[in-house]
């Protein structure tokens, strides 16, 4: 991490260094080790701090408490009750989805799929944008 600072650091260049804990993601979810990763990273130079995994408001402040004044990144790439603005009330200064987007697009996929193949129905495709929806939404 100190490496990478001082190199951002010396060529001038417009890099965002994230810090990130990877202990949620791989089966070690200790918040105390995730926390002292992650002030590590802080101390180090890291702009952002990220921490994939965590979920709750409690898991969350802590996180974004142990690294002030240095933003948080949060992930949400499943189901979750917060909203946008409860993860900035929490602190929150970026959030990522991950694959999110694309898996919930396969699923409306393998949805409609499911349905012609095992019913011949074609009605799983009745809440899809038209084609000058997103001819729109892409600018053409």
């Amino acid at each position: 991490m100190r490496a990478a600072r001082a190199a951002i650091d010396a060529n001038g260049g417009d890099t965002l260094l994230v810090g990130r804990a990877e202990n949620f993601f791989v089966g070690r979810p200790d918040l105390d080790d995730t926390l002292v990763r992650l002030q590590a990273y802080a101390d180090a130079g890291a702009d952002c701090l990220y921490a994939p995994g965590i979920k709750t408001p409690d898991e969350i402040r802590a996180v974004v408490s142990a690294v002030a004044p240095k933003p948080v990144n949060v992930l949400i790439g499943w189901d979750s009750n917060l909203t946008v603005q409860e993860l900035a009330d929490l602190g929150v200064r970026r959030i990522s989805l991950g694959g999110a987007l694309a898996r919930a697009a396969w699923g409306g996929f393998m949805q409609a799929a499911r349905s012609i193949a095992e019913q011949g129905r074609f009605d799983g495709l009745g809440n899809v944008p038209s084609g000058a929806e997103l001819n729109s939404l892409f600018g053409k």
